[in-house]
């Protein structure tokens, strides 16, 4: 964070560059530097330089809202603030939410490795996709009613959506893998109870 910091508040990181590399740079930008009118000493050619990636250079952070975390990092790197635009995403649409719950439910090995879910048909993943977006922007509504009535945020972001996905695979995973075994155990007791009355 410290060399981030240092980026988004003056556009350079000092000890970045070797003195050579240094050089080179000045060497590579020092025709079009004194066609934008700076002089030809190393100075100016830094400044030239510095100011070119302060153009140029655009930094995309995502931190989330939730905990103290964005808070502490803040007050310890002003230039978080000082030197960025905000941008609050807004809230997943609900068109949205059942299409990302769609996609992983229909191929659950893009969030767990080598798991083994089967779902009876198409129909019932839409209705666990439109359950899943349902239960997401319910909590987002609660989420309001808490700030108005406690004075509090409470957040839900994308990644608890996606950890409510991956919750439900594993517990569902967990659930058919229990009853398969369960089959298993009936149709072989099934089975010496035949042999036994044979």
């Amino acid at each position: 964070m410290v060399y981030i910091n240092d980026i988004l508040a003056t556009g350079y990181i000092p000890g970045l560059f070797a003195a050579d590399e240094i050089d080179g740079i000045h060497g590579k930008i020092r025709g079009e530097a004194k066609s934008m009118g700076y002089l030809d000493s190393p100075e100016q050619l830094q400044e030239f330089f510095v100011n070119k990636v302060r153009k140029n250079l655009h930094v995309a952070l995502c931190f989330s809202p939730v905990g103290d975390t964005f808070r502490i990092r803040s007050r310890m790197f002003p230039a978080l603030i000082n030197g960025t635009t905000i941008d609050w995403f807004t809230s997943w649409p609900r068109d949205a939410l059942v299409g990302v719950a769609r996609k992983f439910l229909s191929n659950p090995e893009k969030i767990i490795p080598n798991i083994q879910i089967e779902f009876p048909d198409e129909e019932v993943t839409e209705a666990i996709a439109n359950h899943m977006a349902n239960a997401h922007l319910s909590i987002e509504a609660a989420n309001v009613r808490f700030r108005t009535e406690e004075r509090r945020f409470n957040y839900t972001t994308p990644t608890s959506f996606l950890e409510l996905i991956n919750f439900y695979l594993l517990l569902l995973n967990k659930k058919q893998g229990s009853i398969t075994n369960q089959i298993e155990r009936l149709e072989k007791g099934l089975t010496t109870m035949d042999n036994t009355t044979k």
